[in-house]
């Protein structure tokens, strides 16, 4: 199954954080938190704007992102979990 965000919505894979601090300390699931930096999956086309032109996305698939914590829609597809997030709701890109 394939799934293509409208407008400006980014479909995007969560990256899994270590399970072991730097000191070596393993961190069980039950107190880890839901990363908040993921790999872009897929993109909308843009958002039109206030004079009925479209706008591009700032971001393209394969991207590597930073997003704000509570933001999106969390889903599930093929047994994989993603994340449904407007542009707005990511604060930048890993280089």
């Amino acid at each position: 199954m394939s799934l293509r965000p409208l407008s400006d919505r980014i479909l995007v894979e969560r990256v899994e954080e270590d399970e072991k601090t730097k000191g070596g300390i393993i961190i069980p699931d039950t107190a880890k938190e839901k990363p908040a930096e993921g790999k872009i999956v897929a993109t909308g086309n843009g958002r039109m704007g206030e004079d009925g032109k479209l706008l591009p996305m700032d971001v393209k698939i394969g991207d590597r992102v930073l997003f704000s914590k509570y933001g999106g829609t969390d889903v599930k597809i093929d047994g994989i979990d993603y994340l449904i997030l407007r542009q707005d709701d990511v604060l930048g890109v890993i280089e």
